[in-house]
């Protein structure tokens, strides 16, 4: 188990990309299934009125710090988080591997034909990635189980999920012991990425903790997501200068 950090509640480990996936290589030898979540600032925003939700990430095997508003208030409050691992990185590195170490995936999430476009766009880099079911994440309540038997029935080992926070934690919860996988990973926007419908912020940009800006941008729509930050770096503040 890796070492965690308490950000205002919110268990976050102390990880860094290469630990994560060495960790998820090792859980595809298991016998049982494992949730990862990428915790960004709105994440432990949602969580603070979540209990629910607060619940999955303490229970979760692997929470990825993923933004650089996590970044900053580990530096502000001396929690020891180093590393950014978005959901999106390491799709992207779990895509790439799967050919070469034999293990395959399944999409779940985004609008009808995103997690398709995603997967053909992947394709051209990877080929031999192995990406053996999509389906899209507007689906009725009711179609839920027979989604899950089809995740089951893919023979998938590694389930991402695209569906916005925490309604992907809290479908990978439900369904852990029915999807048949060995790790399940919320991913939030990442097929939108890889369809190429949303264009990722430049390398400065996302090195300089300004992904968020450039997401803005691009779809205003975002706004409500984006207007947790400040929200999150005052509490942040609160916790430093108050010690609660």
């Amino acid at each position: 188990m890796f070492e965690r950090a308490d950000l205002l509640g919110v268990s976050v480990c102390k990880v860094t990309a290469a630990e994560v996936i060495d960790k998820i290589l090792e859980y595809l030898k298991t016998d049982e299934g494992h949730i990862i979540v990428t915790a960004d600032a709105s994440a432990v925003v949602i969580a603070m009125d979540d209990p629910e939700f607060t619940e999955i990430i303490r229970e979760a095997d692997i929470v990825t710090p993923d933004g650089a508003g996590i970044l900053l208030a580990s530096k502000i409050l001396g929690l020891g988080i180093t590393e950014k691992v978005s959901g999106v990185d390491l799709a992207r590195s779990l895509c790439r591997l799967s050919g070469e170490k034999g293990f395959s995936i399944y999409f779940l999430g985004a609008a009808p034909g995103v997690a398709e476009e995603a997967r053909q766009k992947l394709l051209e880099q990877y080929p031999d990635m192995k990406v053996v079911g999509v389906h899209h994440g507007y689906f009725k309540p009711e179609e839920e189980a027979s989604i899950v038997e089809e995740v089951k029935a893919s023979g998938a080992d590694i389930l991402l999920v695209a569906m916005g926070i925490p309604a992907q934690e809290k479908l990978i919860k439900r369904n852990l012991d029915k999807l048949g996988v060995k790790a399940a990973i919320g991913v939030g926007g990442t097929f939108d990425v890889f369809s190429g419908r949303i264009e990722r912020a430049p390398v400065w940009m996302q090195r300089h903790g300004m992904e968020w800006l450039h997401r803005l941008c691009k779809n205003p729509k975002k706004i409500s997501k984006v207007a947790m930050l400040p929200k999150f770096m005052m509490k942040v503040l609160r916790k430093r200068l108050l010690g609660g």
